[in-house]
């Protein structure tokens, strides 16, 4: 436990970030895994409208520092590999005219 007055409010405020931080991650992590769900089920359409709100989640949370920039290019690289390759896949299902 802090001992100044000082010490005190930064410890408040680094629990209100820490809070505030670990939202903003569930968030990301809950939408990449939406993505993944869509792409599973096979639902493009979705996992491409999963993949916009996944986006912006993870830049968001890199902006406010909740995570490395580099972990949010990452996941979202991760995140649009899979899809493109989900798309590669159902185009060599579709029989050629």
């Amino acid at each position: 436990m802090a001992n100044t007055k000082s010490a005190l409010k930064r410890w408040r405020q680094s629990l209100k970030r820490r809070l505030r931080n670990r939202s903003r991650r569930t968030a990301a992590r809950n939408a990449a895994r939406a993505v993944r769900q869509a792409i599973a089920a096979g639902d493009l359409a979705a996992a491409e409208a999963a993949l916009a709100r996944a986006y912006s989640l993870w830049d968001r949370a890199a902006k406010v520092g909740a995570i490395h920039t580099g972990k949010a290019d990452r996941m979202k690289h991760r995140l649009a590999a899979a899809l493109r390759k989900a798309k590669e896949q159902a185009a060599q299902a579709q029989p050629e005219s």
